[in-house]
């Protein structure tokens, strides 16, 4: 269907009728949510089956998992054929885990309770200005992650299902043809900076994290054959960061900062860079106006949980003066994230 037709049929909805399905999209996120957690896309991939089966593979009750599966398939995730089996969709292979694009770690992330709880007081974080999550939990985001094994293990998870597509993306987008080493700011376990090093051959590269991520990198790099071209190192950004960088990138790092913070991330970039030196930020750049934008929703996300939010060209091109540097271009790249350059002021 063409985009003319989808909004033809679109216009046919009654406007009551397209609302009602909106208010109605939190149900099938726990509904994905759930199938995520069960793993019923991996079960599936072999061939059709029915809700017994699954719910003897998946240790739950066979009716209410029915019940979730036939939701799911009426939205297209999962079909239902005549006999009561259910096969995968176009929609629901992303929710596989070993698929290039596997979405399955962040549909389990997004749907997890403690997360989901912050969403619940969006209207507070509107009344307040303050992240829901900071009020429900009587503590930071991240000091929360770092003090609960279990949450941090999911949340990490499932920025690295988030990052596999959007790396490839960045290192296919954006031409790195004569930076000689890079260095990743907030990389977690390297995958943006082993898709990259792996187009450059040339180049090398280092990365910079917190010390309790370090060691699940060096051994994602390691098991990559990227031990020897590229280094690990535990730390704090917002204090140093490793120098001998031709060019600085992180991805999805600023947008989990207010000004202040994410300019101190960007000036300690700028202490270590030469003078010729590259910033590269990848981020969703927010559109102006109407038009629709993932990053207009995960803005919210920065509100019900982080002192954050996501940021239009002018705020960048505000936030990079702020920090020395100049906003040379924004390199859109095969998925929701650009690439920010800058270059020292």
């Amino acid at each position: 269907m063409s985009q003319d037709e989808a909004q033809q049929v679109s216009a046919e909805i009654p406007p009551a009728a397209q609302l009602m399905q909106m208010i109605f999209g939190f149900m099938t996120t726990q509904a994905i949510s759930v199938a995520a957690r069960l793993s019923l896309a991996d079960l599936l991939k072999d061939g059709a089956k029915n809700a017994d089966e699954l719910a003897q593979a998946t240790g739950t009750q066979a009716r209410p998992l029915y019940r979730i599966l036939r939701a799911l398939a009426s939205v297209g995730i999962f079909a239902e054929d005549d006999a009561g089996r259910f096969r995968l969709t176009p929609l629901a292979k992303p929710l596989q885990s070993d698929t290039p694009e596997s979405l399955r770690d962040f549909s389990i992330f997004i749907g997890a309770d403690w997360h989901w709880r912050a969403w619940g007081d969006l209207f507070g974080s509107a009344e307040t200005g303050q992240p829901a999550f900071e009020r429900i939990y009587g503590k930071a985001y991240f000091d929360y992650l770092g003090e609960n094994a279990a949450p941090a293990q999911i949340f990490n998870d499932a920025m690295t299902s988030l990052s596999t597509a959007a790396s490839a993306a960045v290192a296919d987008g954006y031409d790195f043809t004569g930076i000689n080493r890079l260095v990743d700011v907030g990389g977690g376990h390297g995958m943006l900076l082993s898709s990259i090093l792996e187009k450059y051959p040339q180049m090398s590269g280092a990365l910079i994290d917190a010390p309790s991520v370090i060691a699940g990198t060096k051994e994602a790099i390691e098991a990559r054959g990227l031990a020897e071209r590229c280094d690990a190192v535990g730390g704090d950004f917002f204090v140093s960061v490793p120098a001998g960088g031709d060019a600085y990138i992180m991805k999805h790092i600023i947008h989990d900062w207010n000004n202040e913070r994410a300019s101190a991330i960007l000036q300690n970039c700028h202490r270590k860079m030469p003078e010729n030196g590259k910033l590269l930020v990848v981020e969703i750049v927010i559109p102006e106006g109407n038009v629709p934008s993932l990053g207009k929703l995960l803005d919210l996300e920065m509100l019900v949980l982080l002192h954050s939010y996501e940021r239009t060209e002018a705020e960048y091109r505000e936030l990079f003066e702020r920090s020395g540097f100049r906003l040379t271009r924004i390199v859109p790249t095969k998925s929701a994230y650009s690439v920010i350059e800058g270059t020292p002021l």
